[in-house]
């Protein structure tokens, strides 16, 4: 689960060992996906598989590990289940044999503090079904929510049940499809993307990011004209164009903000997914905390995917080196990859800086800076922190704010 790369509605399966967690995901995706045992604890790992589901298209279904593990190792199981918690859009609690204990009543609880939707699913065993009737009456009075009932062994009769649920539980967030640049632009404009190719570039093929943005641009109606740094200039000089947008790779925003004539809107890919994906607000109340870093101060560098570390990667070399240079002062960094857990307790972290999160749902990025919101500590994003460093942080956030004079006015 480190790697958090499908950009879909995520759905969580949880339930206690040997409940039919497997069971139920097999049947809903009508193959053997998952493994199913009558041994408790064969699940030891989430683990995703994306289905399809009629009405919503493609999800990703993770099942997990049993919420009553025990001992040292089943700790670490359900450690990494909880964490789950944080990267879907919707939770499925499955309960068999008339149990709703202390196991199921600790999960809701914190499905509802993360604001989880969650449905609750009863598979059907040998059971005398007046005392179902009752289970079922008490779990709607003491959740609110209803309890749907489901057999893995015959799932033509109990399919369309329970995914009309998931269907109608599905928070609206989780398809949150907002557009990057489509209130920047109209019909016909012409939209400049400048793409650095160095030793980060992909062999071959653009980063995600840029990828996004040049789709964005075709449903948008607009021509996308793609360019290295370097042929900038020379090809503005040459064809008198003036484009109606820029976008620039934060590495270059230098470059990008010398060659671009200042009437001309000015921003970056990161900054473009951090107003898409990201806390915009938070952001910018964040980003100039940046020059009220003092001495022994640690920051947090947060990764959305994990990939080859280059020796001049973007967040583990270059923006450390420039805000420590732009601060000049002895700061610590720490750097997570993925959505792995973090090492140190978010209250150690002055400042905390989120990647463009091209490759993580609206929700697994939101929840990821969760903590650090509720601890008041600033967040910022790649981009937006490299624009501060540079001294251009107010044009490369101008097309969505307004005109701001000079950085040292958002102080």
């Amino acid at each position: 689960m480190a790697k958090g790369r499908e950009n879909k509605p995520h759905i969580g399966i949880f339930g206690r060992r040997n409940n039919g967690k497997s069971s139920l995901i097999n049947a809903l995706c009508n193959q053997d996906v998952a493994i199913v045992s009558d041994i408790a604890g064969t699940t030891t790992d989430p683990v995703k598989k994306s289905i399809e589901i009629h009405g919503l298209g493609p999800v990703i279904a993770i099942d997990t590990a049993g919420i009553d593990d025990t001992g040292k190792l089943g700790e670490l199981r359900t450690g990494k289940s909880l964490a789950v918690i944080k990267q879907i859009d919707l939770a499925i609690l499955v309960l068999t044999a008339n149990q709703f204990e202390s196991h199921e009543r600790e999960l809701i609880k914190k499905f509802r503090q993360h604001k989880l939707p969650f449905i609750l699913v009863h598979l059907l065993l040998t059971v005398i079904i007046f005392a179902l009737i009752i289970f079922r009456d008490a779990i709607l009075k003491e959740t609110d929510y209803p309890l749907i009932e489901y057999s893995a062994l015959f799932p033509d009769k109990y399919n369309e049940g329970l995914l009309q649920a998931i269907r109608d539980r599905m928070p609206e967030s989780a398809y949150d499809r907002k557009d990057l640049i489509g209130d920047l632009v109209s019909y016909g404009d012409i939209v400049l993307l400048i793409t650095p190719i160095d030793i980060e570039a992909p062999e071959g093929r653009l980063i995600l990011p840029q990828i996004q943005v040049i789709r964005d641009a075709l449903d948008n109606d607009c021509t996308a004209i793609i360019l290295k740094e370097r042929e900038v200039d020379a090809f503005l000089k040459k064809t008198n164009i003036r484009p109606k947008l820029v976008i620039t790779d934060s590495q270059v925003f230098l470059k990008a903000d010398a060659s671009i004539p200042r009437d001309i809107p000015l921003t970056s890919f990161s900054i473009l997914l951090a107003r898409q994906k990201g806390d915009f607000t938070e952001y910018l109340k964040g980003t100039p905390k940046i020059s009220e870093l003092k001495d022994g101060d640690r920051i947090l560098l947060l990764e959305s995917c994990s990939h080859h570390v280059s020796c001049d990667d973007i967040g583990r070399v270059k923006i450390p080196r420039w805000i420590s240079h732009f601060t000049g002062r002895k700061l610590n960094y720490d750097t997570v990859a993925g959505l792995d857990s973090l090492q140190r307790p978010i209250e150690e972290y002055a400042l905390v800086i989120q990647c463009g999160g091209c490759m993580i749902t609206h929700r697994q990025l939101v929840s990821r800076l969760h903590d650090a919101k509720e601890k008041n500590i600033p967040i910022t994003n790649y981009g937006m922190a490299i624009a501060w460093v540079h001294g251009i942080f107010a044009r490369a956030v101008e097309p969505f704010t307004g005109r701001i004079e000079t950085d040292e006015d958002l102080l």
